[in-house]
């Protein structure tokens, strides 16, 4: 891919994702509730899961620095992280409608997801363009 837009832009955008994410999973990793605390909710049971949720979203950091090294290669991961920054939210405003999670808790969904969806929305659109494709549709095998 070639003649990427806005790549400053765009290597900011996920060095500054990767270096969040790396930072929260470290946190999250090694203090499994201080994002139930902070949200005034009764501890897990198991924070081990949480700190393994920590585990997991440190790698996508890890993969997010990758994108900013080398941003003509990156369009699956972004697509990925995208996938996973709208449904992440989606997720948490379910167990809020449900009663399950106080509407305090979802703080965690602006810093964790809904500020990384412009930039990078506005990275896959650079990216899709650079590749020539009309639609991310093209990029399947044989498409």
């Amino acid at each position: 891919m070639s003649g990427l837009k806005r790549m400053r832009l765009h290597r900011f955008t996920f060095f500054a994702a990767g270096g969040y994410n790396i930072l929260w999973g470290l946190v999250s990793a090694v203090y499994p509730v201080w994002f139930f605390q902070l949200a005034r909710m009764e501890e897990p049971r198991y924070p081990e899961v949480f700190a393994c949720l920590g585990m997991v979203i440190g790698l996508y950091g890890v993969l997010y620095i990758r994108v900013a090294i080398e941003p003509e290669s990156g369009l699956w991961v972004a697509l990925i992280g995208l996938i996973g920054k709208t449904l992440g939210p989606t997720g948490c405003a379910f167990l809020v409608v449900q009663g399950k999670w106080p509407v305090r808790s979802l703080f965690l969904i602006f810093a964790n997801d809904i500020i990384w969806w412009i930039p990078f929305g506005l990275y896959l659109h650079d990216a899709i363009r650079a590749t020539g494709m009309s639609s991310p549709r093209e990029l399947e095998p044989g498409g």
